[in-house]
């Protein structure tokens, strides 16, 4: 049976708060709100979004470069107010856990590694404003939003109480744990060269499909594009790069996507493969994490092409950066499910 441990409803609550963290941080960033406030943490000096016009008018007496608008504003602040739940959340879950740290199977640590995490974080979306959407740290806050979601999830598993029977590893003569580990790496990389993408503004760079411009091969500056000695500022809103060097950034993701997908659907055959040699139960844990991963792939290959072809509708923009956190996280639910070394998820304190 499963006995869940103390704090596994926050803990599932905090995960699918994640998602709407990451979720609305995709929004804000596509409906170019980033800077909507264009201080940290409030909105021009207020708690609230200003919006009479005597606020207005202090507002932009103070920030004169800064003209309020008000629904980016918004925008902004939600996301601001939901991450600041979720550090909050995430507090109470690693103060539950040290008072619980002597009970069997109680995970310790990883409470408290994600509580530093959203910490930096909060420092992260901080600075997305103070130097003004540079690049190198709205990818960094993209990351460390995807992977905060990571070991939530993790966590959610860990005080789950569910019990897998244990799979015999030594089975996987053909290294499959080191196999999933890599693919849980490309996706990373490739969840990287999306944030670097959206961060440069490069997501329209090749406005076709299968080619780029016409051409299976398009000029690409490189060099330019993937300079991560870029200066800071003055501001990054719409992007600084020129047209060739945006159309190597977009041009590289597609070839990540490629890649990545080449990489799952071997891992995908890799677990079937070697779920023959397990018992039904072993097989069929592993078999549905498999198709779930399959199937996260496959969406997210149908919403990347949608967003070139249909020139990066919001909805679908959203949906791609929600899909690559889907997918990211099958891939450690497989890891974790490889590596696991008892029974029952969670095993010794950590």
């Amino acid at each position: 049976m499963k006995q869940q441990k103390k704090g596994f409803y926050l803990a599932l609550f905090a995960t699918l708060l994640a998602v709407v963290v990451v979720g609305l941080g995709a929004y804000t960033r596509l409906v170019h709100a980033g800077l909507g406030c264009p201080d940290w943490p409030g909105c021009y000096g207020f708690l609230l979004v200003p919006e009479t016009l005597q606020e207005i008018a202090v507002a932009e007496m103070v920030y004169p470069n800064a003209p309020v608008e008000v629904a980016k504003g918004w925008a902004e602040m939600i996301h601001r107010y939901v991450a600041g739940s979720l550090l909050l959340l995430v507090l109470m879950i690693a103060v539950i856990s040290f008072r619980n740290r002597h009970t069997e199977g109680q995970p310790v640590a990883l409470p408290f590694i994600t509580l530093g995490l959203i910490i930096l974080q909060a420092a992260f979306g901080m600075w997305t404003v103070t130097l003004k959407l540079w690049p190198q740290v709205v990818t960094a806050h993209l990351l460390g939003g995807f992977a905060s979601l990571s070991l939530l999830f993790l966590l959610t598993l860990r005080l789950s109480g569910l019990r897998w029977k244990r799979v015999d590893i030594s089975k996987a003569s053909a290294g499959i744990k080191r196999f999933a580990f890599l693919a849980l790496l490309v996706v990373v990389l490739q969840a990287t060269l999306g944030g670097w993408t959206s961060s440069n503004y490069a997501a329209l760079a090749c406005p076709d499909f299968p080619q780029c411009h016409g051409q299976w091969l398009p000029e690409l500056d490189m060099v330019t594009g993937f300079d991560v000695s870029q200066s800071i500022g003055p501001n990054y809103l719409g992007g600084q790069l020129d047209s060739g060097a945006r159309t190597a950034i977009h041009f590289s993701h597609r070839i990540g996507a490629l890649v990545a997908s080449l990489i799952l659907a071997l891992l995908f055959l890799k677990i079937w493969k070697f779920s023959r040699s397990l018992s039904f139960t072993e097989r069929t844990s592993l078999q549905r994490l498999s198709f779930l991963m399959l199937l996260a792939l496959l969406v997210q290959i149908g919403l990347g092409i949608t967003n070139v072809v249909g020139h990066l509708p919001l909805s679908v923009a959203v949906a791609h950066n929600l899909g690559g956190a889907a997918l990211l996280l099958t891939l450690v639910a497989i890891n974790y499910r490889l590596n696991k070394k008892t029974d029952e998820i969670g095993g010794a304190p950590l």
